[in-house]
């Protein structure tokens, strides 16, 4: 089953169902580390929807696929910089995966050799047991955020692709995970590449919200 936890933005009270996301560019991964033998980057991806707006904020949704074949869980995922103001809904793809806002570590492993530097409430990982409740092959997380005032999808957009041109400039997005589980019980970090692809959302409906506000758990049916 669809787990749902709604998380709370000081001062925001979106209220009533937010818009169904609309799919948008999809971004691989690239490693960063090299502790395993297998590097599993061509099986990470991100999508980045435009989830419309809801009392006047903007929300982008980044939904995190581990296609698989080869053994790792993704058990960390961190934002750095850009358009994003804060973390307002996670939702898994039910049994097997869970994952809450914080993380710990608290930055990127690794992430200080290519000036990633987590910005603070932007990281969520899974709960324990740390590795089955990861994003593991065939599964997936969405994370929704809420972006800052005057900031849209187009300018997420764009964050994301001066991170890729230039790295950790002032303004740019780059997007990390850390991947647990790996063959061999290896871990390595990564970081998002160029999009990939762009691919048609067809369980949005199945995936909309039913508002923001104190920390809850539901349950949908599965996509």
């Amino acid at each position: 089953m669809m787990h749902v936890r709604n998380g709370v933005i000081a001062l925001v009270a979106l209220a009533g169902l937010a818009a169904a996301a609309e799919a948008g560019p999809i971004y691989g991964f690239s490693r960063i580390t090299a502790n395993a033998s297998t590097d599993v980057a061509s099986q990470l991806t991100v999508e980045v929807n435009d989830a419309g707006t809801s009392m006047g904020y903007q929300l982008v949704d980044f939904i995190f696929r581990n296609e698989g074949p080869s053994a790792s869980s993704i058990t960390g995922v961190y934002f750095a910089d850009g358009t994003l103001l804060g973390i307002v809904q996670i939702v898994d793809s039910g049994s097997g995966v869970s994952f809450s806002q914080g993380a710990s570590p608290a930055n990127l492993p690794g992430g200080n050799a290519i000036g990633f530097v987590t910005t603070a409430g932007f990281a969520a990982d899974s709960d324990p047991p740390v590795q089955p409740n990861g994003v593991n092959p065939g599964e997936w997380l969405r994370i929704r955020f809420a972006l800052q005032a005057g900031k849209d999808y187009q300018d997420t957009l764009d964050a994301l692709q001066l991170g890729l041109d230039q790295g950790g400039v002032t303004g740019a997005l780059r997007i990390g995970l850390h991947v647990q589980g790996i063959v061999g019980g290896q871990s390595d970090s990564f970081v998002n590449g160029t999009p990939i692809s762009v691919v048609p959302l067809p369980t949005a409906g199945a995936m909309a919200l039913a508002g923001l506000g104190i920390v809850a758990r539901r349950r949908r049916r599965p996509l």
